[in-house]
């Protein structure tokens, strides 16, 4: 396989919650924290993946009803196990979603965003199905600083082989930067656009425990690396321990995001129990 064309993999949920998903658990709260919107609420999660952010929003948000919407049947699976019956799951994918017009008052999606192949399109659906007045939201990793997990992944790969400098999710993905998130949901027709850095502290026991899940090829880093042969993987790893773990400790790094959110244009309209 050529590491310089690799593809994004995202199938397997055991794997990516070894990788990333562990982090973006704790992501989750702090983006509900920071929209502060109020209970009872119809909500869709786009890309709902694992069920990082629904498990959240059923935690926290006291919703009215809670959908996920995932195209990957892996990752469907898994969040049908993690979620039980606390959220309705629906495949799907974002240029497309399943829902009626007006279905929810808020619309999120969680570290998505940057993979959609079109994404002015998947803001357009979003806007579909969200009510006037409704809340339309989105996070992404910080992939060219705070995302340091990613950002030192890349920058150690392309030390050892400037040809893979294209696939640095900082160079892949333009969006996932204040002023790009909220000229989208500018474009997009959006009012009181609105950004927010969100971050935290991801510790590590080792350096295993921060190089193990790399090998679960869920993702562009994980599928650069089981995309490698033996030798030049075990170059990368080592070059990684020297750089982020030389004492063979624990460490931490940063995982940080980027927030945007935006409100559907229109009085909303007063609903009455019938």
């Amino acid at each position: 396989m050529n590491p310089q064309s690799i593809s994004d993999t995202w199938q397997h949920g055991d794997p990516y919650e070894r990788y990333i998903g562990r982090w973006s658990r704790r992501i989750a709260p702090l983006f509900l924290t920071w929209l502060d919107l109020p209970e009872h609420l119809r909500w869709v999660d786009v890309g709902c993946g694992t069920g990082a952010l629904s498990a959240a929003i059923a935690d926290t948000c006291l919703p009215r009803s809670l959908i996920g919407v995932e195209p990957s049947d892996g990752f469907l699976a898994a969040a049908i196990r993690n979620l039980g019956d606390r959220t309705v799951l629906k495949p799907g994918n974002a240029a497309s979603l399943p829902l009626n017009d007006g279905a929810a008052d808020a619309v999120v999606s969680g570290l998505v965003l940057n993979f959609i192949p079109d994404v002015p399109a998947a803001l357009a659906e979003m806007l579909r199905i969200t009510s006037n007045g409704g809340t339309i939201a989105a996070y992404v990793w910080d992939y060219a600083d705070q995302m340091e997990i990613i950002r030192l992944f890349w920058d150690t790969v392309v030390s050892l082989d400037p040809g893979a400098a294209n696939l640095h999710e900082a160079e892949r993905f333009p969006l996932c930067n204040e002023s790009a998130l909220r000229a989208a949901f500018e474009a997009a027709g959006l009012t009181e656009v609105a950004t927010i850095a969100l971050n935290l502290s991801a510790e590590f026991t080792d350096f295993d425990d921060y190089w193990t899940p790399f090998l679960g090829g869920q993702g562009p880093a994980p599928g650069y690396v089981v995309s490698l042969p033996e030798g030049r993987r075990t170059a990368l790893r080592d070059a990684l321990s020297s750089r982020l773990a030389p004492a063979h400790g624990a460490f931490s790094l940063s995982a940080g995001t980027w927030a945007v959110r935006g409100i559907k244009r229109g009085k909303a309209i007063p609903e009455f129990d019938q």
